[in-house]
């Protein structure tokens, strides 16, 4: 979900049988299907090839790549899934019919291109002092941490430094002074070179957007006494940039985020984005079903190798428990409006074992913009709400104040925000059970949450109509606020 520029937070195809008569082969060796009457060349577009499940398909699959024009930019053997790309308009007709592979899908709707576009943020300037009670110089703004707890979480734990957070995102300032002790280059790398890891230092720094520096902030500021303070301000960052300078997280990238992930057994990541080019991904578009089958394996590869994913729940004040339609797909062309259902989940946040989360402002009522879930939403967190609930501090800002780009703090507001604060919370707890498996972090994360029921009637903020939302379920499960609100304190208190 894209959420400044950066967007808005910003099933497989069944396979051709042979006929009878077909030319007999070695059983398991690829076919290039005979070009389709009438290709024609088009724009270079990039595909995700998902593979059989059986092993050794990868490179009969490549091979086939090759035998059709197409080039293969990157296989990810581990899941089954190849990177590629063609300008044949009928490459993806023709792969689909090729033996071993199980679904293809065109993982954009333009050419691919590179140009610039740069987030929004609103600036603030830090104090150069130090407070006399050892706070940091604008920690007195940061409602967010107080909201949760974190503040009080810190006097008994800052978090682990054996716990790495994945930042997939627009890269991490690795210069910052509130980020440069906590970032580590060993586990960084960017995704946006067709989704090729690639770890060059200057490969993962933050381009166009200030997103991921702002993202990294919240979840590990260090105690310094520079600027403000993170949730768990003692653990690693890992920038694992996943958006182009365009501000797009394409399929290919976010599948290599998981994976790189998955390999380096991140306890935690962060992912405040959708997937771009299609906000829902449906089944029943057979490029579409193959995103969301690639995706859902990057994820599971992450999910068995010990990671657990916190995504965000969207901007766009959407009940995904019942969606009608999508009016902004595909983003890097021209939209149209669809009708989409459940079967049309939002990438990553919809999938397995994924914390959804929403966003509330100071008051601890859902934000105006947040979009919500009975079934879909895990857990709420400050994400602010600038225009109906303002704070107590001394900049009186709705938004959360984090580290940016160029050395310096901003305000921003979004589920982008919000999914951050979650994924800290979910790092103080790996800190404190450092045994724990994702599915069991999943639990103590929603356990410690304060319950918060759904208000009375139609939930309209600022009673003007314009964001109005119907909350669904009881006080300890919800569509607003999932399991409730997260709750630092709790998660480093219960051992004790």
């Amino acid at each position: 979900m894209r959420m400044s520029r950066i967007r808005r937070t910003s099933l497989a195809a069944g396979l051709a049988l042979a006929t009878a008569g077909a030319l007999a082969l070695p059983a398991g060796a690829a076919v290039a299907a005979t070009p389709t009457a009438g290709s024609t060349t088009g724009p270079l577009l990039s595909y995700v090839v998902n593979t059989k499940a059986n092993h050794g398909q990868v490179q009969k699959v490549e091979r086939a790549i090759t035998d059709l024009g197409g080039t293969v930019v990157y296989s990810y053997e581990q899941i089954g899934v190849v990177i590629a790309r063609s300008t044949d308009t009928a490459f993806a007709a023709e792969l689909r019919t090729v033996k071993g592979v199980d679904s293809v899908g065109a993982s954009r709707t333009k050419g691919v291109v590179q140009s610039d576009v740069e987030a929004t943020v609103e600036a603030a300037a830090p104090s150069a002092a130090t407070p006399a009670d050892g706070s940091e110089p604008l920690e007195a703004n940061q409602w967010d941490l107080r909201l949760i707890g974190a503040d009080k979480a810190h006097e008994l734990s800052l978090g682990s430094r054996d716990v790495t957070v994945g930042v997939l995102d627009s890269g991490i300032e690795a210069t910052h002074e509130d980020l440069a002790a906590n970032v580590d280059a060993s586990q960084s790398v960017s995704c946006i070179d067709g989704g090729k890891p690639n770890t060059a230092w200057q490969a993962w720094q933050p381009t166009t957007s200030p997103h991921g520096t702002h993202v990294a902030g919240t979840i590990a500021a260090a105690k310094n006494g520079k600027g403000i303070v993170g949730i768990a301000p003692n653990v690693r960052l890992a920038a694992v940039k996943v958006v182009d300078d365009d501000g797009f997280i394409y399929p290919e990238y976010a599948v290599c985020g998981f994976v790189w992930a998955g390999e380096h057994h991140f306890k935690v990541t962060n992912n405040s984005y959708y997937i771009d080019p299609w906000m829902f991904n449906c089944k029943n578009d057979p490029d579409q079903a193959a995103i969301t089958t690639a995706v859902r394996r990057a994820v599971a590869f992450s999910q068995r190798n010990g990671v657990l994913n916190v995504a965000a729940a969207g901007n766009e004040n959407i009940d995904l428990a019942h969606k009608t339609t999508d009016t902004s797909s595909p983003d890097d062309t021209t939209p149209g409006g669809r009708p989409i259902d459940q079967s049309c989940p939002s990438l990553p946040t919809e999938l397995p074992g994924v914390i959804a989360t929403t966003s509330v402002g100071v008051n601890g009522e859902k934000s105006y913009y947040s979009s919500y879930g009975k079934g879909v939403v895990s857990v709420a967190a400050p994400g602010g709400d600038a225009r109906y609930q303002i704070p107590n501090t001394p900049d009186k800002n709705g938004r959360v104040l984090s580290t940016v780009t160029g050395g310096g703090y901003g305000y921003m507001q979004g589920t982008s925000m919000a999914s951050p604060h979650t994924t800290g919370v979910v790092a103080l707890l790996a800190s404190t059970f450092p045994w724990a498996s994702p599915d069991e972090l999943t639990k103590m994360l929603l356990d410690q949450a304060e319950s918060h029921a759904c208000p009375a009637g139609v939930y309209n903020p600022g009673g003007t109509g314009a964001y109005t939302a119907t909350c669904e379920g009881g006080e300890n499960d919800n569509g607003f606020y999932g399991a409730g609100i997260i709750n630092a304190r709790k998660a480093v208190q219960w051992w004790r």
